[in-house]
């Protein structure tokens, strides 16, 4: 996409006659918003194992099922909850994906074999966005003429390529039949959404986290008899969030118990075990991969030759048994708990594995300090590239799971006040947002074409 330009331009109050899905694809869920001519945006109830449901796990489920005639075996694909629990069901038999979004952007990643079929990027995200659109029902049942795809700010990633992201986007969502396919940032979605509430002129800073990136954008809103008049004043992101907590929490709580740090004997020689091993855990999507890799034959063969074959047994079970989505769980039920105390117990226990610690919040903020320190070098950055002060920010609009994190929220409060902080809506606004985008009388404004970017 072309540099940020300032400009101001005057949006009309009444919406161009197209209808538009906003999709917010997030490495966490995903979430789907309509948006018609004259109308407020409404988010896309999903169908789930319990019920409707907005935010739609990102993850996919494929099984195979042996026929009982000896015929060839049924390939089954599931998606969201549905994925989880059929992974819950038969993990052995099951191939479970999730956070696949922080591939997008990946040159190294240029596809996988799922039962001897070869899935790219795009293929994935396609075959996922048609498991949503499914459990959409009746709400989907015609594709609007317009989609608004939100996309980060950065990509996730050690050296993130951005064309290359956009192009896997458009692949898909062209396999998915969209004739008007553009792209938005997503902390604009979440601005737009916001921007319903103002009554006076004010400049917003809105920080979007996610599972995979924190991103953040500043935009001045003018409320006037004509619509709403607004200007982009500057944007920055960083490749890490939710995910990047995760992996502090495993590699200080879980990674030692199942062999980091330890050792290994071989031709009389005492050698670490691989720290590759355990840097797989910082992405979910890893461990998948790293069970079906050679890797997994060597770390078989330490389990022998290991000071503290234990861990490494461990370690096997956890990668053998696909304890992968398990883990998530007892990850995020520490976080969670650690928002709102100051000490919570870290629980993982799935087999033979049986890990437990107390945790303060103070550690775990301890952990996470990096991440925070970088978090807080893209906020400034947005703000050196809107030629602005913190005290230029008039309201600081929160949105995702991980603006639910103390040490986060403290730091914006710190720079902004707590009175200039607001949240709500952390998992819907963003698609909300996308939809109305679509709406605008310039789209070329705030979204843009693949070709264009």
């Amino acid at each position: 996409m072309p540099d940020l330009k300032v400009r101001r331009v005057t949006v009309s109050s009444a919406a161009a006659p197209i209808a538009t899905l906003g999709i917010d694809f997030g490495t966490t869920n995903t979430v789907m918003a309509l948006s018609l001519p004259g109308q407020e945006a409404q988010v896309v109830t999903l169908q789930g194992p319990a019920g409707g449901l907005s935010g739609f796990r990102s993850a996919l489920g494929f099984q195979i099922i042996p026929a009982a005639d000896g015929s060839a075996p049924e390939r089954v694909i599931s998606a969201g909850p549905w994925a989880v629990e059929t992974y819950l069901e038969d993990p052995l038999e099951t191939r479970f994906i999730q956070s696949f979004k922080n591939f997008a952007a990946s040159a190294a990643f240029s596809e996988t074999v799922i039962d001897g079929r070869r899935y790219r990027f795009e293929d994935l995200l396609a075959v996922f966005m048609e498991q949503v659109r499914q459990h959409a029902g009746e709400g989907l049942a015609n594709l609007p003429p317009r989609v608004i795809v939100g996309r980060p700010v950065t990509f996730a990633g050690g050296n993130p390529n951005e064309p290359l992201a956009l192009e896997r986007y458009q692949a898909a969502f062209t396999q998915l039949g969209f004739g008007d396919i553009r792209y938005a940032y997503e902390p604009v979605g979440a601005a737009f959404y916001f921007a319903r509430s103002l009554k006076e002129t004010a400049t917003v800073l809105v920080a979007d986290f996610g599972g995979g990136t924190s991103d953040f954008s500043i935009i001045r809103f003018e409320p006037t008899p004509e619509g709403l008049r607004s200007t982009p004043l500057g944007r920055a992101g960083v490749g890490i969030a939710g995910d990047a907590f995760d992996y502090r929490i495993i590699d200080n709580l879980v990674s030692p118990e199942l062999g980091k740090g330890t050792t290994y004997t071989a031709m009389g020689k005492t050698l670490p075990v691989p720290q590759r091993y355990f840097t797989a855990f910082a992405k979910w999507e890893q461990l998948a991969l790293l069970r079906a890799s050679r890797d997994m034959k060597d770390i078989r063969g330490l389990v022998r030759n290991a000071d503290e074959p234990e861990k490494m047994e461990r370690l096997v079970e956890v990668l053998d048994e696909n304890y992968g989505y398990a883990l998530y769980q007892s990850v995020s039920a520490l976080k969670i708990a650690l928002s709102s105390q100051d000490e919570a117990e870290f629980v993982f226990a799935q087999g033979d594995v049986d890990i437990r610690h107390i945790v303060s919040r103070d550690t775990f903020e301890g952990w996470i300090a990096p991440e925070l320190a970088q978090i807080e070098g893209a906020v400034d950055l947005a703000l050196e590239r809107a030629g602005m002060a913190p005290e230029g920010i008039d309201r600081v609009f929160l949105t995702g799971g991980t603006s639910f994190v103390p040490a986060v929220r403290r730091m914006f409060v710190d720079r902004f006040s707590e009175e200039r902080i607001e949240s709500g809506s952390e998992f819907e606004s963003i698609a909300s947002g996308l939809a109305l985008i679509g709406q605008e009388t310039d789209l070329d404004m705030w979204s843009e074409t693949q070709n264009a970017a």
